[in-house]
């Protein structure tokens, strides 16, 4: 019984988070966030280079090939809460095993 409650709640809890990051990622502001806000007002926002990730699928937490902007920032919202909770279960999944064990 307190499994299948636990369980309940966790999917609970990703469907909130899922609904969240489609809904009202697309909303968030445009204006620069707390980094990027210094190197404007310090003067050095020009001087950033290019990274390794910056032509990724979900880069500008955008996905690629998608050109409805709204779907496309909520698709990458989604699409990022997915991995996260997959990676944060499957660690502990793994922490659980080794404990028990």
């Amino acid at each position: 019984m307190a499994r299948r409650r636990l369980a309940l709640f966790v999917a609970a809890g990703l469907a909130v988070a899922l609904a969240l990051a489609f809904f009202l990622g697309p909303e968030a502001s445009s204006e620069p966030d707390g980094l990027n806000r210094v190197a404007i007002d310090q003067g050095f926002a020009g001087e950033e280079a290019g990274h390794r990730l910056e032509e990724s699928p979900l880069a500008n937490y955008e996905v690629k090939g998608v050109d409805d902007d709204r779907l496309s920032t909520g698709l990458a919202g989604v699409i990022g809460v997915t991995v996260t909770f997959a990676l944060a279960g499957g660690l502990f999944l793994v922490l659980r095993r080794r404990r028990t064990g």
